[in-house]
């Protein structure tokens, strides 16, 4: 087994000195037009975080004998030397961005990744709202246990590209110079990702390279200020609620689905999908054709009164 450093917890204190520089920049130099902190957000992302830690600890142990059977079916193996760590970053890179895609245009798989985006704020405690229904992610990178990557160094990747992404989640930094910009995932672009504007919706899935959504048509640049949190925002710091909440959406919706096409929509569809029928419900309904002229009513009868529009 390769022995790789575990990045993730090497990298804890680096977290919690860069959230105290920017809870304490927010103190001394307010932003009126900055989402900042509030209590209840960033003590309920820490707990989704804190939370996620246990579960994704539970779900490797089924993933991780998935990964080792796939690993050892294969007769192919990539050495981790130092010149093919950048090439496996590079590969876990491409897989995160569909994965990351995936997990917006797919409802059951939404259910999982819309934790991270439940908080209406965006700082650094953001970025440790994290699901503690992870175990959908694993089949994006079977691809390159197929190809003889070890288990260990997919797990190393991954780590990797979160540590990245954790410095990415503040409204502090603005744009970086535009060779950056261009390239690597920055504060600017993850903004746009998190924001709820029609706009702004479904874009810049990448993890620390941007080039994916400038190859694949999913690149936002940075105009308008965004507004973050969901299309529908939920009203609960609870963090099994937060963890559950869409999970509970789409048993709703199953149960009132009368056909199973309709039931099949609801799971693997996309987050606002409706069914034909429901479609068509909901536009306006046709004029009627233009009745004939009415008689004209006597000189002094009461015209009728307006009906209220409903």
């Amino acid at each position: 087994m390769p022995n790789l450093p575990d990045v993730v917890l090497w990298s804890i204190p680096a977290f919690v000195l860069l959230t105290v520089v920017e809870l304490v920049s927010y103190r001394i130099h307010p932003d009126e037009d900055a989402a900042g902190y509030e209590t209840k957000d960033a003590v309920t992302s820490l707990g989704m975080g804190i939370g996620s830690l246990g579960f994704d600890f539970l779900w490797k142990i089924p993933i991780l004998a998935i990964y080792t059977a796939v690993y050892e079916l294969t007769p192919l193996r990539v050495p981790v030397l130092w010149w093919t760590i950048p090439l496996m970053l590079l590969a876990q890179d491409f897989l995160y961005y569909w994965q990351h895609r995936g997990h917006h245009v797919i409802r059951i798989l939404w259910a999982c990744h819309v934790v991270h985006h439940s908080s209406r704020k965006f700082n650094l405690t953001t970025a440790l709202r994290q699901p503690w229904t992870s175990a959908t992610s694993w089949p994006f990178y079977l691809p390159m246990i197929a190809l003889g990557v070890h288990p260990a160094a997919i797990a190393f990747c991954y780590s990797v590209n979160l540590v990245y992404q954790f410095w990415i989640h503040t409204e502090r930094i603005d744009k970086l110079p535009r060779p950056v910009e261009y390239v690597f995932n920055s504060p600017s672009h993850h903004r746009v990702h998190h924001a709820s504007q029609g706009g702004y919706l479904d874009r810049n899935f990448g993890g620390i390279l941007i080039v994916w959504d400038r190859m694949f048509g999913s690149w936002a640049g940075e105009t308008d200020k965004p507004v973050f949190g969901l299309t529908k925002n939920i009203e609960t710091y609870n963090p099994l609620r937060v963890a559950t909440h869409e999970y509970a959406s789409i048993a709703r919706d199953v149960r009132a689905a009368t056909t199973w096409r309709e039931r099949a929509g609801r799971v693997f569809r996309g987050p606002g999908w409706q069914p034909a029928q429901a479609s068509q419900a909901s536009q306006p309904a046709q004029p009627a054709q233009p009745a004939q002229p009415a008689q004209p009513a006597p000189a002094g009868t009461p015209s009728p009164a307006p009906e209220h529009a409903a």
